[in-house]
């Protein structure tokens, strides 16, 4: 089967869960609140960033994209669905890059709509602390965040594909994100850390980062992150039965 009518299909899995469109609706609405929030919050921090806080709602709601990205993939290991998709697509390699294009394409769109709407909400609340951002800073923010939140949902998408469990995947990513990420930057107080995929994707939300890598080279490193976890999905694609 040529490869657009693959992506056809696995395009309308992903318009027919509900489930899946409910983690994309969460991406939108859990990042934009918390944006809002912190838009309206303290920002007499002398080392208060103005890019960041505006969508510092990113950090809630990439659950939202690892979500969907995971549950996307999974969704296959149910009730001999994997068998059945590669009964109509013998050649595993096409169906699953046809699965990721599905995920990418969604959740790159929907980022750049969240993120632009984060901004917009932040800054309405941040008034004068945020006049001195520029047009290319803010547009770097918003055009980042979409990618990063795109990475990983590709990321928890090549987890899932190895450990062929949406549960499994989730159970081990979040976590990290949210406590061991956190844990390991604070002892280190950066160097290692910034390599970490949340922390070094997210430099690029940033107006002046203060970390090891810049804004594209720390998305860079989450993009070599989703690789490999991509790299090792499609082997055990390749490799494990059906």
């Amino acid at each position: 089967m040529p490869f657009v009518p693959v992506l056809h299909a696995e395009w309308l899995k992903i318009r027919t869960l509900r489930s899946l469109l409910g983690a994309l609706l969460a991406l939108f609405a859990a990042t934009t609140a918390f944006s809002a929030i912190a838009g309206v919050s303290e920002t007499s921090d002398p080392e208060f960033d103005p890019l960041f806080m505006a969508l510092s709602g990113v950090a809630p709601g990439q659950i939202a994209a690892i979500a969907f990205g995971a549950m996307a993939v999974s969704s296959e290991f149910h009730g001999g669905g994997l068998r059945l998709t590669l009964a109509a697509v013998p050649r595993r390699g096409r169906w699953f890059a046809a699965k990721l294009v599905a995920i990418a394409v969604p959740t790159l769109v929907v980022g750049l709509v969240t993120a632009f709407a984060a901004l917009v909400v932040a800054r309405a609340g941040l008034g004068d602390a945020a006049s001195g951002l520029s047009t290319g800073e803010q547009a770097r923010g918003v055009v980042g965040c979409a990618l990063y939140l795109t990475l990983m949902a590709l990321f928890a998408a090549g987890i899932t594909a190895l450990l062929r469990s949406g549960v499994g995947a989730l159970s081990l990513i979040i976590p990290f994100i949210l406590v061991v990420s956190f844990v390991i930057g604070d002892a280190a107080g950066g160097g290692v850390a910034d390599f970490l995929p949340d922390r070094a994707g997210q430099t690029v939300l940033y107006e002046t980062p203060d970390r090891t890598l810049g804004p594209w080279a720390g998305l860079g490193v989450t993009l070599l992150w989703a690789a490999a976890a991509l790299a090792a999905g499609a082997w055990s694609v390749r490799r494990r039965d059906a």
